[in-house]
């Protein structure tokens, strides 16, 4: 899959293509829905596939403190648009200039100019432009004078309601890993690369691997019963994954995961953490030696959620 960062990087061979635009934050089951039509009508116009994505996503943008937590870093979505058979991924840097810019701008600069599309799938609930003034109907217009057609996305619904990235958001926050991974088609994950932490779990009589989140917010917290694959091999685990209110810390988000039985050297590995099952929520103890004991317990309970489990991270 090839990656164009900002129109500036766009050049004559990356004209003519089936397009999609959106956040695809999580490409979750309804994102895969799209991206499927856009295989199917790239393949039946003989064209590449590209999907259009902005960094950062607009809401972050205007409102940091506020916007809702990243499913996906930039990273983990570019792989899962490849694994969906995307051809391109045009990113969009959204800054002030850029959101400045009028329905008819974007669809002259970045569609017409930009990538000679040939064929739009939108979701019909799309709006773009500055002021949102952009919306569906307006591309059906643009399209019939400029030359490509426009399509509505198919919209898939899990236990007779939508799926979304804020359905989603909403199942992690609650702790509802089945119905996550259902609005997935996949259990939920994160990845990161491990570094040098404050060694605390050390101190404890259990080692842990400090996974580096680069998030302002994260969608879940608590104890997780999680998994990741090492060289080959899936490594069963237990993970806290929040603002760890026993330590004196920064007040960001932290990921810390202990792998059952492994002895090896962690530093520096980017690893993908799989989460199965929640165990409790974060809790504020009153000494390290109560940390301990629970760290003990949740340690106790993952070797019995893991005892003759098959490990696998597709969805069951």
């Amino acid at each position: 899959m090839q990656l164009v960062r900002g129109l500036h990087n766009l050049r004559p061979q990356h004209r003519g293509c089936v397009v999609t635009i959106g956040n695809f934050d999580g490409v979750h089951r309804g994102h895969q829905a799209i991206l499927a039509r856009l295989r199917e009508r790239a393949t039946e116009l003989g064209l590449p596939g590209c999907v259009v994505i902005f960094e950062p996503q607009p809401r972050e943008f205007f409102a940091p403190d506020s916007a809702p937590p990243r499913l996906t870093r930039l990273r983990e979505k570019l792989e899962l648009l490849a694994a969906e058979g995307v051809d391109r991924v045009l990113c969009l840097a959204f800054n002030r200039r850029f959101c400045q810019l009028s329905a008819q701008a974007f669809v002259q600069s970045v569609l017409v100019d930009g990538l000679g599309v040939r064929h739009l799938e939108v979701g019909d609930d799309f709006r773009f432009g500055c002021d949102r003034a952009g919306d569906f109907a307006f591309l059906r217009q643009a399209g019939a004078a400029e030359g490509f057609t426009v399509e509505a996305a198919v919209t898939v619904e899990v236990d007779g309601l939508r799926v979304s990235s804020t359905r989603l958001r909403a199942a992690l926050h609650h702790g509802d890993l089945p119905l996550a991974e259902r609005l997935l088609g996949r259990p939920f994950s994160l990845c990161g690369r491990v570094l040098h932490g404050q060694k605390l779990g050390r101190q404890l009589g259990t080692p842990t691997a400090n996974v580096q989140l680069k998030r302002r917010r994260v969608p879940l917290s608590g104890v997780y019963l999680v998994s990741t694959e090492l060289d080959g091999r899936c490594w069963p685990g237990v993970a806290n994954i929040g603002v760890r209110p026993s330590v004196a810390g920064d007040g960001r988000a932290h990921l810390e995961m202990h792998l059952l039985d492994f002895a090896g050297d962690l530093y520096g590995r980017h690893l993908r953490v799989t989460f199965h099952h929640k165990l409790r929520d974060e809790e504020r103890f009153s000494s390290l030696e109560a940390l301990k004991t629970a760290i003990d317990a949740d340690i106790a309970a993952a070797r019995a959620y893991w005892q003759g489990k098959p490990l696998t991270h597709e969805p069951e």
